[in-house]
């Protein structure tokens, strides 16, 4: 007896001094009962500070299994107002486990639906904090957002990308329970708060992404393309200022959109025939080469080359003639660009097209990124490094292209494109992660890019991009209409139209291009069809920037089609006998005889045969009148 008391008391002492932590630590988990709080994943914003995914809080529905006294009619009334099973319920509510939650039934609820749980107070039931992700402004970069799931994990886009940094650190609410489910007042109730995610900022400019978000609605909705995408980038840095494809969806409600949208972002994952557009990269490869002056040189387009055995041949029936390279670049003449490919050679040709990096991915901070096709240097042959020069016969991507040609006007410099700009605490805006300008090369030099600018420019004064033109804002670009290709042949009907813009010319701060699959409806080519369209973009992205108008550029080369413009004189002040102009009209507005103010202003520009708007009032007469 003596030893089984000392067995006893050893055995308490032990329990007691050194078992104490382990055992009590075990036995406030079995009395513990925890109701999770959703913490709020990081809001993403544009480069102004404009939100642009943000969090509502709502609630969702968890359960106590030992708490539930009518399991059965628990699951029918919860089963009525959640629109769900009732059988999936009863399971659920049934469960040997201290809490349940209700999913993907019960959560993130609607406010109407939590207000009627709440109503029944029921016991065992409890409505506990979420935070549902909300994207105001709807399809607006869906692509490029993405969305989550209904754990609130990434699932697409940038969502996705940033996951680890937007996951913020859940919370809960921790009461202690005995067996029967009475509070043990002993401990007190426990709350650890939730900790937010971190906010991103973007490079995306909403003052730019407004309008590309606007006019590419515009296009898909009077062209009917299968489909249509945008990509701006400004030249000096990298930085990604607008990204748009159509068709999109809505992240609010993606479990109703079609997969192959939301998981194709076109301007960094469609790859295709670049058409003329990629006759910048030949004009500048060439021009650093110094194998022509694009204004002494000359060559004659006779309307075809053989190559090869094969016949290439001039869009224009019968060629352009005797041409200036500069005219060449203007006229967008395919033969043309065979001689410049020519006087290249393979070499120099298949090293600059690798040097301007169209052979590799941009590592763009997005997902889903692809990366052009291009012959390998074995089969890169005669007839490969004539369409090549043309931009036939090598597959890139719109970022790719977009890149390039930026290394083409800014200077030589090929950058790392991004669009994230920095990531940081959403509470003490401590900067955790920057992006910075990288550049990767210096592909051309500074020199030949001037030149490139020039030539550009002219493309729109006296070119094919005419439609781009804009008064009082020098604009270069070069159009582009390429031939759709279909598992390996080209499509017989169809083209892909397209449109690159630089702006202002003289010092780029934005390369804009458009490129639209398969219109209806309409001319198929990209200086009709899509360069109206880019010129719509820079009447309002321009100002925007705070790109000033300038009083001296190239006039435009009118041809008989095109709609001439005139400066608009200043009528304030006259009387209404006196408005007269004969190259447009007039429209007067109010009473009076005499003019107080006008649209458009003096000096801006009218098209012909449109009219002035005059505003009517009465002549102020001074003291001394």
């Amino acid at each position: 007896m003596t030893l089984i008391v000392i067995a006893i008391i050893v055995r308490l002492g032990y329990s007691q001094f050194y078992m104490y932590e382990e055992l009590s630590l075990k036995a406030t988990e079995s009395w513990q009962r925890g109701f999770p709080l959703e913490a709020s994943r990081g809001k993403i914003y544009d480069s102004q500070q404009k939100i642009l995914v943000d969090n509502l809080t709502t609630s969702s529905l968890i359960v106590v299994p030992s708490q539930i006294k009518d399991p059965v009619n628990t699951a029918y009334q919860l089963s009525q107002i959640l629109e769900c099973s009732q059988e999936k319920l009863l399971e659920k509510i049934k469960k040997k486990v201290s809490v349940e939650r209700i999913q993907p039934e019960g959560r993130q609820l609607e406010e109407e639906k939590a207000y009627q749980i709440d109503r029944l107070k029921l016991p065992g039931v409890y409505l506990v904090q979420d935070t549902l992700r909300y994207y105001p402004h709807k399809n607006y970069l869906a692509q490029t957002l993405g969305f989550v799931g209904i754990d609130n994990q990434g699932l697409v886009g940038l969502e996705l990308k940033y996951d680890k940094y937007l996951s913020g650190v859940n919370g809960s609410i921790n009461y202690y329970m005995n067996a029967k489910s009475q509070n043990l007042n002993i401990y007190p109730a426990e709350y650890i708060y939730p900790t937010n995610g971190m906010d991103i900022e973007l490079t995306i400019d909403t003052r730019v992404q407004d309008v590309v978000e606007r006019e590419l609605n515009n296009a898909y909705n009077t062209y009917h393309p299968d489909s249509i995408l945008c990509l701006a980038m400004d030249p000096r840095n990298g930085k990604i200022l607008a990204l748009c494809s159509k068709p999109d969806f809505d992240p609010n409600d993606y479990k109703n959109a079609d997969s192959e949208i939301y998981n194709r972002n076109l301007p960094i994952w469609k790859s295709y025939e670049p058409g003329s557009t990629f006759k910048i990269i030949t004009f500048s490869s060439a021009l650093n080469e110094n194998l022509f002056d694009m204004d002494k040189d000359t060559y004659y387009d006779k309307g075809y080359e053989i190559v090869g055995g094969a016949r290439i041949k001039s869009w224009k029936k019968g060629g352009h003639g005797l041409q200036t390279f500069r005219e060449v670049l203007q006229n967008s003449s395919n033969p043309g660009f065979v001689e410049i490919g020519r006087r290249l050679g393979k070499d120099k040709l298949y090293q600059y097209v690798n040097d301007f990096g169209l052979t590799e991915k941009t590592n763009v901070d997005l997902t889903g990124e692809s990366k052009g096709i291009m012959f390998s240097y074995d089969r890169f042959n005669e007839v490969e490094q004539a369409t090549v020069a043309f931009g036939q016969g090598i597959s890139v991507t719109p970022i790719q292209l977009v890149r390039a040609v930026s290394a083409c006007v800014n200077g030589g410099y090929l950058y790392q494109p991004y669009i994230v700009n920095k990531i940081y605490n959403s509470k003490t805006h401590e900067v955790i992660v920057e992006n910075k300008e990288k550049c990767i090369r210096q592909v051309i030099k500074e020199d030949t890019s001037k030149k490139v600018r020039d030539a550009l420019e002219g493309v729109v004064t006296d070119g094919g991009g005419k439609n781009a033109y804009i008064d009082g804002y020098r604009i270069g670009g070069k159009t582009g209409t390429a031939q759709r290709a279909i598992n390996g042949t080209y499509a017989g009907n169809g083209y892909i139209l397209s449109f690159l813009g630089v702006a202002p010319i003289d010092d780029p701060q934005i390369v804009l291009y458009i490129a639209m699959d398969n219109p209806k409806n309409c001319v198929q080519y990209g200086g009709t069809t899509v360069a109206p369209i880019a010129r719509k973009m820079f009447v309002d992205i321009l100002p925007a920037l705070g790109v000033k108008k300038v009083t001296e550029q190239r006039e435009k080369a009118y041809v008989w089609s095109d709609v001439k413009t005139f400066d608009v004189e200043n009528y304030i002040g006259l009387t209404k006998k006196e408005v007269k102009n004969e190259h447009y009209g007039f429209e007067f507005l109010g009473e009076g005889d005499y003019v107080i103010d006008q649209l458009p202003r003096v000096g801006e520009k009218i098209e012909e045969g449109k009219k002035v708007k005059i505003q009517l009032g009465h002549k102020v007469t001074t003291v001394d009148e």
